[in-house]
């Protein structure tokens, strides 16, 4: 996780908080947008959250293929196009 985390302001953090827990953001896009690994995510989504929303994120997104864009290329889904936006983003 390094020092980038450390780097991000609130409003990064609750960003990258809301595109975890979205099904169909994978862990790539946040890696591209906030230079996060996938261990760094679970990192400060543990520190972030409460243990039991953490423990529930974890359960939801351990065996989720959209989580991870090579899996997600593999199914009948991925060749559409992926949207990377909160639901309360406009357009």
């Amino acid at each position: 996780m390094g020092n980038h985390q450390q780097n991000l302001s609130r409003g990064e953090v609750d960003r990258v908080i809301m595109m975890a827990w979205e099904d169909r953001t994978s862990f790539d896009a946040i890696r591209e947008q906030f230079g996060l690994s996938p261990d760094a995510v679970v990192k400060l989504m543990r520190r972030a959250m409460k243990p039991s929303s953490f423990r529930l994120w974890r359960k939801r997104t351990q065996g989720r293929v959209t989580k991870h864009e090579a899996r997600f290329a593999q199914t009948a889904a991925g060749k559409q196009p992926r949207k990377f936006r909160a639901p309360s983003q406009r357009g």
